[in-house]
């Protein structure tokens, strides 16, 4: 059984193959065929009736390569979903040059869950990789998947602190997902998909080349909240993501450098561009906590609590900050009284500590706020 059952379970082995066949057609991409499926034309119907402009190139589809990557789909750890599959992140679908499809090596829940991009050099300073690993790991233990691309330098730091803290991190590549690029992060790849997932639009057997970089870089902005580059010279892919980043309206983020740094100017040129100047791995979630509420709160039919702008806590957190009590309490033994996922209870304590319902103690303690005991 390919892993695409269990994202798709009424999706027929015929239907999958015609996905796989319209990925692989030389020369058509999604600025072509998105259009087309959005209008509920199906993958069988283009490849037996395709518009004329597209008929030449897509008359004969390479199946055998089709079969190859059924083969690789075999692996329960592997899966592939097409735009229509619902664990396809909607973030990501919206995009007009949406990927058709994703392959994904791991957990492919992990793609809906609230994500912040990290990028930067391939060739960093001591510091800056130290910078990306810490902001990383604080990312995780808060409940934020780390998204990044598999690269050297600030890439490969950003997923080592995220894989310390406890939390998932996604790798989206520029190869397919049966090679590791560069091969010495074979090993960090294999804990990856571990603890989080490789993603990638390209089929098995894709080696690395120039052009599928940016293509790569949208997926990594597309599928976040928002991107924090930590250290980039002026010339670098990293600004490539950012400047996607902006024009798919997610938030920009950078890290200030010294002014002799030539890393620092990447980041420099960001900032007086209108990228947020950070500090602190808490200024980059202050500014996302409003992204972040779809990811952990199920809205309610018919509620009666107030709008969030009025800054009440609603009721999933009301009922977290009644399994509080008035004592301090630690993350463990929150997921414990209340049933929540240990992220979920992550993010809404951070959510209430900067609404100031609840306020941290030493050791990993929350404890409420004194003008919330009454409440």
């Amino acid at each position: 059984m390919c892993g695409i059952a269990s994202s798709i379970p009424d999706l027929s082995e015929e239907e999958l193959r015609n996905w796989l066949a319209l990925i692989r057609l030389p020369g058509v991409g999604p600025a072509t065929l998105n259009p087309l499926l959005r209008k509920g034309i199906t993958p069988a119907q283009l490849l037996t009736q395709p518009p004329l402009r597209l008929s030449e190139r897509m008359r004969n589809p390479p199946w055998e390569l089709v079969d190859k990557d059924l083969r690789w789909l075999e692996n329960p750890a592997s899966h592939f979903l097409p735009c229509t599959s619902p664990d396809y992140p909607e973030a990501l679908k919206r995009l007009p040059d949406a990927p058709l499809g994703l392959f994904v090596l791991g957990q492919a829940r992990n793609l809906r869950t609230a994500q912040i991009a990290m990028v930067g050099s391939r060739n960093p300073s001591h510091g800056g990789a130290q910078t990306a690993r810490d902001f990383a790991r604080h990312f995780a233990r808060s409940g934020i998947a780390v998204t990044s691309g598999l690269a050297m330098g600030i890439d490969t730091a950003s997923h080592r602190g995220a894989l310390e803290g406890g939390g998932p991190t996604l790798a989206v590549t520029a190869t397919g997902l049966d090679r590791v690029y560069p091969a010495s992060n074979r090993e960090l790849a294999h804990e990856i998909a571990g603890n989080g997932a490789l993603v990638s639009e390209f089929p098995p057997g894709t080696s690395p080349r120039r052009g599928h970089f940016p293509r790569r870089n949208r997926i990594i902005s597309g599928l976040s909240l928002g991107v924090l580059v930590v250290e980039a010279a002026l010339k670098s892919g990293s600004l490539i993501t950012a400047r996607l980043a902006g024009e798919q309206s997610r938030e920009v983020f950078a890290i200030p450098g010294s002014i002799h740094n030539p890393l620092a100017r990447g980041c420099h040129r960001l900032i007086r561009e209108g990228a947020k100047l950070v500090e602190t791995a808490a200024d980059v979630l202050e500014e996302l906590a409003p992204g972040l509420e779809p990811f952990i709160l199920a809205p309610e039919p018919d509620s009666a609590e107030p709008p969030a702008s009025a800054r009440q806590p609603d009721p999933q957190r009301q009922q977290l900050l009644a399994a509080m009590g008035y004592d301090p309490v630690s993350t463990d033994t929150l997921v414990e009284r209340t049933g929540l996922a240990p992220e979920a209870v992550s993010s809404m304590l951070l959510l209430l500590e900067m609404e100031g319902h609840v306020s941290s103690e030493p050791g990993g303690l929350f404890i409420r706020a004194k003008t919330d005991t009454a409440s």
